[in-house]
């Protein structure tokens, strides 16, 4: 058994810093924040116990700087890393490094990591697992000419996927040839950016499907085992911006069967700790293997909602060698759903909207959660994701928690920035939304309507009517003005005959 940790240094930023850190604090662990130039006011660098400048804004130069973050932690004294997600979160070298360093990764091992973090392997394990996949490839191309004459070969419209990470950054949908050239040096040029490795390569692009992710667990002694799922189909651009568990297209069998595989996945390559098997499920309700994510997720407090545990609280353990305390999934419990609160203009393309956050008001009230890096005063940086905040919610019925969510966010007041929180209230109350059967093309169907446009133009055409109404009445009450003054001339000129 592994001495038990003292000190946790946290190598993210934002929300989920702060996330890890209370559970930390809960646990009697002392912790360590690092963070850029431009974050040097930041909300989780002010919770920390010890805060260590890493590098500049650029996320490449300060939270991807592998360098800056291990000097950072041997500064410190910290027995351990916790990545969070996103930046360093998927990257196997900088476990290595950490091993070298003697250091704790708070994730799986490397060797894990080498076999499913990078999405081409993870593909490969599974199809030798007889897991469906989508058609696809299963290297990342290491020419643009490659990758052309494979999308000819599984037919357009094709995805372009980096396959060093996830959270929709590094992805591009391409409908023909003639726009495969600039969708290619897009998402390699974000895949560099988002995590260091440029590394592409490309699916068929499957028709209106659901995501629907599990949630695995595993520790070292060889248990694992799944929490249930997420779905995950409301999505922008592939960014998702509403989650919630369970899935409304689920049945208690395509539940089992699903986790099934996932434990098979995460088994299969050793994996320990938190991590995400991806699935598309199509109209049939068959479902493909997409990719899985070897980490923790940005939407895990639904899972926690739902079963009553502390998921980094788990993580942790594990990575001191504790066992599972149980290995039969767990039941959900009630519905909850999260959506995801950016600092962005929905009305001008979703353009990112940084600045100073000049009033803030969080909701509360019963089972509402907000995870959160801002506060009033805070200056919300243009260097990163901008996302601010994860509102989440539970209740014991998906009606009452879209009813919960919908309420707490007429509450959430955000002055001095645009954000999209009238966005995620117009999704709340879509009707296929309601309904619960949309697919990862939902957004982009109703995007109109979410952005109120379609009420917009009512709203001139009745602006309209009404002006045309005013002209109507001021013309007819000049009339009967003229028509008086008309009747009254002539009345003082018969008066006037008479005298």
């Amino acid at each position: 058994m592994p001495a038990r940790f003292k000190k946790i240094l946290v190598a993210n930023r934002g929300e989920i810093a702060i996330r890890v850190m209370r559970t930390c604090r809960e646990l009697g662990l002392s912790t360590v924040a690092v963070y850029s130039e431009a974050d040097r006011s930041a909300l989780h660098v002010r919770q920390a116990d010890q805060a260590f400048c890493v590098g500049p804004a650029p996320s490449r130069e300060s939270y991807l700087n592998q360098q800056a973050i291990l000097d950072a932690a041997k500064k410190s004294g910290a027995d351990a890393i916790h990545p969070g997600y996103g930046f360093l979160s998927e990257n196997a070298s900088f476990v290595r490094a950490c091993d070298a360093a003697g250091i704790a990764f708070v994730g799986p091992p490397a060797s894990a990591m080498d076999s499913m973090g990078e999405k081409t392997r993870a593909r490969s394990h599974m199809v030798k697992a007889g897991v469906p996949v989508v058609p696809g490839a299963t290297e990342p191309f290491k020419t643009i000419d490659e990758a052309r004459a494979f999308a000819e070969k599984v037919g357009f419209p094709v995805m372009l996927k980096a396959a060093g990470g996830g959270g929709g950054k590094g992805m591009r949908r391409v409908e023909k040839m003639a726009d495969f050239e600039s969708a290619w040096r897009a998402a390699k040029s974000e895949a560099m950016s988002s995590f260091g490795n440029d590394a592409v390569y490309l699916e068929k692009y499957l028709d209106q499907p659901h995501h629907v992710e599990i949630q695995v667990f595993a520790d070292s002694s060889g248990n694992c085992i799944h929490l249930n799922e997420r779905e995950c189909s409301a999505q922008r651009r592939h960014q998702k911006v509403i989650e919630e568990t369970p899935s409304p297209i689920l049945n208690p069998e395509l539940r089992a069967k699903m986790g099934e595989v996932a434990v098979r996945a995460a088994k299969s390559v050793g994996y320990v700790g938190a991590g995400t098997v991806e699935f598309l499920v199509d109209s049939t309700r068959s479902f493909y293997f997409l990719e899985m994510n070897t980490r923790l997720q940005v939407e895990h407090p639904v899972t926690e909602w739902v079963t009553g545990l502390d998921l980094v609280r788990w993580q942790l353990d594990v990575a001191q060698g504790g066992k599972l305390p149980f290995l039969e999934p767990l039941a959900p419990r009630g519905h909850s759903i999260e959506a995801r609160v950016y600092a962005e203009d929905p009305a001008q393309n979703f353009m990112p909207s940084p600045g100073r956050i000049q009033y803030l008001r969080v909701p509360g009230g019963p089972n509402v959660r907000d995870d959160s890096g801002v506060f009033a005063g805070y200056e919300v940086p243009r260097f990163y994701d901008p996302m601010i905040s994860k509102l989440s919610v539970w209740a014991p019925t998906r009606e009452q928690a879209i009813a919960r969510l919908e309420r707490a966010l007429s509450e959430y007041v955000v002055k001095g920035i645009t954000t999209n929180l009238r966005y995620l209230t117009a999704i709340l109350r879509h009707p296929d939304f309601v309904k619960g059967d949309y697919d990862t093309g939902f957004l982009a169907r109703a995007h109109e309507q979410l952005l109120g446009k379609d009420d917009a133009k009512l709203t001139e055409v009745a602006m309209l009517a009404a002006a045309v109404w005013a002209q109507q009445q001021q013309e007819k009450a000049a009339t009967k003005i003229a028509s008086a003054a008309s009747g009254a001339s002539g009345s003082m000129w018969r008066h006037g005959r008479r005298r």
